[in-house]
């Protein structure tokens, strides 16, 4: 490989992060032909696509178990293993639980010079210091294209797990990231970004959702999320579904990375945005007057998104000031449980809401 110009990893890959996944109409049939999970102590597994597993050890402890691995989403390798770790280490915070260690998965071609791979490692390792851990270890294979991630270990009181699955008729949905990552960086990997908008992107991407965990934490929460590569309503969609209940969003109050809307009018959107909008047409029902463009930002494919919580209404208030005062890069009312159902999600404009929250 030339090495007289700059690396730029997302260049070697066909995919960029969490849009490299499979779609959820793909997943979601497999996962309903594994055998069912009878052991007791397993309190949380795949049935519901939560975030992370959670294995109860005794009675005040159990561990959260989770992995995350892709290709690059942005061009510089420490970029790359910094929103790579943090993206990982948000499914433990997105089950209440503290991250505790951390390994290493790797794929790495012969056909880029090792120093590369230790710069990825480097911007892991200090996402993983911010969260107050080491990564203790890992695996490595030689692969066509880069792939990065973590497996994290964390704990949690088995009676504080907070699983997508309890979702209550009433409850406020609450975000703490604007959305528009996955759109944002495929502009950049196509040299389309005309704004710059990466870096915010990348900005957003390596902020730990930590601060936003420990806050939610402090209050009562019914369900909790992240947003990653199934998009917000997407995300939204599993927790509707494993809570046997119906939501709406107010889409103008979803929190969107400025460049994100103007890049997706022009057409700008990974395949694995427009693979998640396929799968929820059965699930979502848009207002007519919300353009396609609008609807497709909503099932953008996140890499290290936000949290998406569901708090009863009267504290939602409170929760929100308190998200505003840790400092979370968001704290949006973006919707609300509204009842009893098999999952489905409306979505509207806030201003044509008459009621909810």
């Amino acid at each position: 490989m030339d090495t007289t110009e700059p690396i730029r990893l997302t260049k070697l890959a066909k995919r960029a992060g969490c849009a490299a996944k499979h779609p959820p109409g793909f997943l979601l049939p497999l996962l309903g032909m594994l055998p069912p999970i009878t052991d007791p102590n397993v309190l949380v597994g795949s049935a519901t696509a939560d975030d992370a597993a959670i294995y109860k050890l005794s009675p005040d402890l159990a561990l959260v178990l989770t992995t995350d691995f892709f290709t690059p989403i942005v061009d510089a390798p420490r970029d790359f293993g910094r929103v790579a770790a943090a993206n990982a280490l948000s499914d433990v915070y997105a089950m209440g639980g503290k991250p505790t260690a951390a390994l290493s998965i790797v794929g790495f071609p012969d056909s880029l010079p090792a120093a590369v791979l230790g710069e990825i490692l480097a911007g892991a390792s200090a996402v993983a210091a911010e969260a107050g851990i080491a990564i203790v270890g890992g695996h490595t294979i030689k692969s066509e294209e880069p792939i990065f991630g973590l497996a994290v270990v964390g704990t949690v009181h088995p009676e504080r797990v907070l699983s997508n699955a309890g979702a209550k008729p009433g409850d406020v949905l609450l975000l703490t990231k604007p959305i528009g990552s996955g759109i944002i960086s495929t502009a950049a990997k196509n040299d389309q970004d005309t704004r710059g908008a990466i870096t915010d992107a990348i900005r957003v991407m390596t902020t730990l959702n930590r601060t936003a965990a420990e806050v939610l934490t402090q209050f009562e929460v019914h369900a909790l999320t992240d947003v990653t590569g199934f998009g917000l309503l997407g995300h939204l969609r599993n927790v509707t579904a494993a809570s046997g209940v119906t939501a709406e969003v107010f889409a103008s109050r979803v929190p969107v990375l400025d460049a994100a809307r103007e890049y997706v009018k022009a057409g700008i959107a990974p395949g694995g945005t427009r693979a998640n909008a396929k799968f929820l047409a059965d699930w979502v029902e848009f207002a007519p007057e919300l353009p396609p463009e609008e609807q497709l930002l909503l099932c953008d494919a996140q890499t290290s998104g936000g949290l998406l919580a569901a708090v009863p209404a009267a504290v939602a208030d409170e929760v929100m000031r308190a998200l505003n005062a840790a400092g979370t890069l968001a704290s949006a009312n973006v919707g609300w449980i509204t009842g009893p159902g098999r999952g489905t999600i409306r979505v509207r404009h806030a201003a044509a809401i008459q009621k909810g929250p």
